[in-house]
């Protein structure tokens, strides 16, 4: 038996259809005049070649494109300027800021600041492998984070003046996530050893919508000393110090000339006081470290760029602004 349907019942489902679908991200990441109040405010993704090969390090080939993935499972080639994931390991992004992490052995958390309220990432790096860092519309990679875990990264401190980074490590694989809550990255490490001693982490870094913040958590899968994150240091930066009026978080940051460009960048890492056994400096960082646990252990990082859409211009708003998130934890 033959079903009919009103023409004007299925002009109703069409209509209801698109306006439950989700908005496509434009094709252009130049600065708009208008954002919708239902475009998405966050976004985290990584990004591959293919259609080439490996060759030692290198993935090389003619005609390669680049293909978002969900996870991925590191190569056993991979390392530093490998040329193989766009713009060298996931990213994740807010209305405000966004951020990388190097997926190979240096693990250091750089800053992608931006002057549009846009998501800006899935268009990074897509035409000129690393054209982020000269300046542009949208904005660049602005931190200089040299041979330092950038900001908020994470390794493990000697106790005199070396963090050790990622050199070492069995396995390493990545996940990204997206939803109306916010973006993020899940990224597990198995054998990673550093001063001759073996464990596994799992590291998982969020951000929501209108913030500059990402919650970072790490979860060792046992008990070791000198597990830490940090800022980079630079000369003549000064480094800032608080605890929150209850007395159960703190901050180290730094505001001043850290970026490429030059200009004025502000940093900062809140960290619980009752997980952290010091505060102090490593030849390339400002350094908390945490207490031996096997619990998993949380902090949050933020960056806050001069050329920020509306954003933070000044060493004192930039206080002023830390301040009020510090008693908001």
């Amino acid at each position: 038996m033959k079903l009919f349907v009103p023409l004007a019942a299925l002009l109703l489902v069409a209509v209801s259809s698109c306006k439950e679908s989700p908005k496509k991200q434009s094709d252009s990441i130049e600065a708009s005049a208008e954002v919708s109040e239902n475009a998405s405010k966050t976004y985290a993704e990584i990004s591959v070649k293919e259609g080439g090969e490996w060759q030692g390090t290198k993935y090389v080939g003619d005609n390669l494109t680049f293909k978002n993935v969900e996870f991925l499972q590191a190569p056993d080639s991979l390392t530093d300027h490998s040329y193989y994931i766009r713009y060298e390991g996931p990213g994740w992004e807010s209305n405000k800021v966004g951020y990388r992490l190097y997926f190979d052995w240096r693990n250091a958390i750089d800053i992608f600041g931006k002057k549009v309220d846009t998501m800006v990432l899935s268009k990074v790096g897509v035409n000129n492998y690393d054209s982020y860092h000269e300046d542009s519309s949208w904005g660049m990679d602005v931190l200089k984070a040299g041979s330092s875990l950038g900001i908020g990264s994470y390794g493990r401190f000697d106790g005199e003046s070396t963090v050790e980074h990622f050199k070492n490590v069995e396995a390493r694989d990545v996940a990204v996530s997206n939803s109306e809550a916010g973006s993020g990255v899940t990224l597990n490490y198995k054998g990673w050893t550093a001063f001759d001693e073996k464990v596994d982490l799992k590291t998982e870094l969020f951000i929501e919508p209108d913030s500059r913040i990402t919650k970072a958590t790490l979860t060792p899968s046992k008990a070791i000393d000198g597990l830490c994150t940090g800022i980079v240091k630079f000369e003549g930066i000064e480094l800032m110090e608080k605890v929150s009026e209850d007395g159960e978080w703190a901050y180290i940051a730094t505001y001043g000339e850290q970026t490429l460009v030059p200009d004025q960048l502000g940093m900062v890492l809140f960290y619980k006081k009752d997980d952290v056994a010091m505060v102090t400096e490593a030849t390339d960082d400002h350094l908390v470290v945490f207490k031996p646990t096997e619990t998993p252990i949380t902090y949050h990082f933020a960056a806050a760029w001069e050329k920020e859409k509306d954003g933070i211009k000044t060493k004192e708003g930039f206080v002023t602004y830390i301040d009020e998130v510090l008693n908001q934890l």
